[in-house]
């Protein structure tokens, strides 16, 4: 079950960060989920390692590290995923 909760996190995360950051981004649905995983995985550490691990209710905290993170890895891949696939339609 932790495996699907991931992937549904990732799924939102990427979305939401797809939307946030301007302009238009063409990774696909699938690395944008990759990239929204990712994103939560390194929110978690990053707010793990300032103390902010978990708390009782809701941790808004750690969602907004999570938010971050997923912001800056789908707009760094993004440019990736964009350069590399620019640089596959040149050879071919």
């Amino acid at each position: 079950m932790g495996w699907l909760w991931a992937i549904i996190v990732g799924f939102v995360l990427g979305l939401i960060a797809k939307a946030i950051i301007p302009g238009k981004q063409h990774s696909p649905l699938w690395l944008t989920t990759i990239f929204g995983i990712l994103g939560a995985v390194a929110g978690n550490a990053i707010a793990r390692g300032l103390g902010v691990a978990q708390t009782p209710g809701i941790d808004w905290t750690r969602h907004l590290f999570q938010l971050v993170a997923a912001i800056i890895i789908v707009a760094v891949g993004d440019m990736a995923y964009m350069s590399l696939r620019g640089s596959r339609e040149h050879r071919a």
